[in-house]
C-alpha cells in the first residue's frame, strides 16, 4: 500500500469523490502511442471540475462568491501507460483539510481496473485581491459544516 497524500484523523468526515469516463484522444499521444505525460494534469482537471460541480463547489461557485482557488501544489506518479484509444477511469477525491484549501487525489484506472496513474493537487483560497485566506469564507463554511455532519455524500 502506498502512503497517503494526505494525512487524516478519526474525526474528519469522509472524503468526497466521483468518478468519470473518458477515452484517450490521439491529439493526447506521443511518436509512441501513449499519453504524453504533460496530459495528465488536464485529466485531474475534469475529476476536480465534476466533483466540484456534483458538491456545488465549482469554479464558479467560488467566483461567484468573490473568492479564486489556484492550484498551489501539483504532484503526478506515473504507473502504467495510457494508449490511444483506450477506456479509462478518473476518480476526484476531496479530502477533509482543518487548513483553508482544496486537497484533491486522483487516481485514474485502465479498462481493467488497474492504477495507471495517481496523484494531487492543493489550491489555496484567496479574494480578488490575491490575498490568502486564513479564515473560511461563509459559503464555504456552510460547505464544510454540511460535509462534517454527513450531508454530503
Amino acid at each position: 500500500m502506498k502512503k497517503p497524500y494526505f494525512r487524516s484523523s478519526v474525526d474528519d468526515p469522509p472524503a468526497l469523490r466521483c468518478i468519470t469516463e473518458r477515452v484517450v484522444r490521439f491529439e493526447e499521444v506521443d511518436a509512441l502511442a501513449i499519453v504524453w505525460h504533460g496530459r495528465y494534469p488536464s485529466y485531474f482537471e475534469d475529476g476536480r471540475v465534476l466533483l466540484g460541480e456534483q458538491y456545488g463547489l465549482g469554479y464558479m461557485d467560488f467566483y461567484q462568491q468573490g473568492i479564486v482557488a489556484p492550484i498551489k501544489q501539483l504532484h503526478v506518479d506515473y504507473q502504467l501507460p495510457l494508449r490511444f484509444g483506450e477506456s479509462f477511469t478518473i476518480e476526484a477525491i476531496l479530502h477533509w483539510s482543518d487548513a483553508v484549501r482544496l486537497n484533491h487525489e486522483f487516481i485514474l484506472r485502465n479498462a481493467a481496473g488497474e492504477v495507471t496513474t495517481s496523484g494531487y493537487t492543493v489550491q489555496l483560497l484567496l479574494d480578488k485581491q490575491d490575498n490568502v485566506l486564513m479564515v473560511p469564507p461563509p459559503f464555504y463554511e456552510q460547505f464544510r459544516q454540511r460535509w462534517q455532519v454527513g450531508e454530503l455524500g
